[in-house]
């Protein structure tokens, strides 16, 4: 058995998740190749080629890979995919964009957001909102599996020495084009990696008293900033720092969960952290219920207080 792992990267580097699925790779057994298809991607291949337990990288260059066009990635796959047993992405927005795609080109049926490789058939996948866990036994020939980051810890970015080889690219298929894209610049940690994590919800009332309230602990922290749907669609924070279901899931070493309440649909996205402080004055809330340190208290004086204390 070998397993192709489709690296997330920016044509210079390979993004963490990338690292997580390596991971739940090697638990499926056999071999593990990494798939970098770009365009001036020789670094980002070269990096690949670092991660422990990678036994060979695949290079697929061509301005038609360029911007991960869900299209043509798929295709430079699907040239190879006979080759393999399992195919594996991060269950991240490219890894989604394209492995439907795949799945249903191979005719398969495909595993969504894994948390666990049980056996090489076998894997475990969150349900109702993180509520259940669904053990799913794949019968294809091919496996196709996009892989929740949180529920793997990141192999190791250094120390392997596999060796690069080149593919021919895929030909454009021509069904669309990239046309741009607006990147968010900020001087934070990005959310899905980002170590510490300050977010905040509904309770803090406005944009203003969002910022004036949880800028100051995440610079005193380091922390990426967050918050719920509730807060989002309030208009409080942007929807990138969306945490949840619907948003972006994370697990950070400490989350700081402030004025929010625990809907199923946020703790379904924070919960796997490994340290959750939660800061609410109403004692029911069902963030205490996942917090590993519960503060029954105000925000608005405690979170300048703890600021102080930092």
């Amino acid at each position: 058995m070998t397993a192709l792992v489709i690296a997330e990267h920016d044509n210079a580097s390979i993004k963490p998740s990338t690292l997580n699925t390596v991971t739940a790779a090697k638990a499926a057994g056999g071999d593990v190749h990494v798939l970098v298809a770009g365009n001036g991607a020789a670094a980002a291949a070269a990096a690949a080629g670092q991660i422990a337990g990678v036994t060979k990288v695949l290079l697929a260059e061509g301005a038609q890979l360029a911007d991960g066009l869900a299209e043509n990635v798929a295709a430079q796959i699907l040239a190879i995919a006979g080759n393999y047993s399992h195919i594996l992405f991060p269950a991240t927005a490219s890894g989604k964009n394209v492995a439907p795609r795949v799945a249903a080109k191979l005719d398969v049926a495909q595993v969504s957001d894994i948390i666990k490789v049980v056996s090489a058939d076998t894997f475990e996948r969150p349900i109702y909102a993180g509520n259940a866990i669904a053990t799913v036994q794949s019968a294809d020939k091919v496996k196709v599996i996009t892989v929740r980051t949180t529920g793997f810890d990141a192999a190791a970015a250094t120390g392997g020495s596999a060796t690069v080889e080149n593919l021919a690219p895929v030909a454009d298929s021509g069904k669309s084009s990239f046309v741009g894209r607006e990147v968010t610049k900020s001087d934070r940690p990005e959310l899905t990696a980002a170590k510490i994590i300050v977010s905040g919800g509904r309770a803090l009332g406005s944009s203003d008293k969002f910022n004036e309230v949880l800028t100051p602990l995440a610079d005193k922290l380091g922390a990426a900033l967050g918050a719920s749907r509730a807060a989002v669609d309030a208009g409080y924070a942007p929807n990138d720092w969306q945490v949840g279901q619907t948003g972006k899931i994370v697990a950070p070493q400490l989350y700081v969960a402030v004025g929010i309440s625990g809907a199923i649909q946020h703790l379904a996205g924070m919960k796997d952290s490994k340290v959750i402080v939660a800061i609410n004055k109403d004692p029911e809330a069902p963030i205490f219920s996942v917090a590993d340190f519960g503060l029954e208290a105000d925000l608005f004086t405690a979170v300048p207080d703890l600021i102080k204390a930092l």
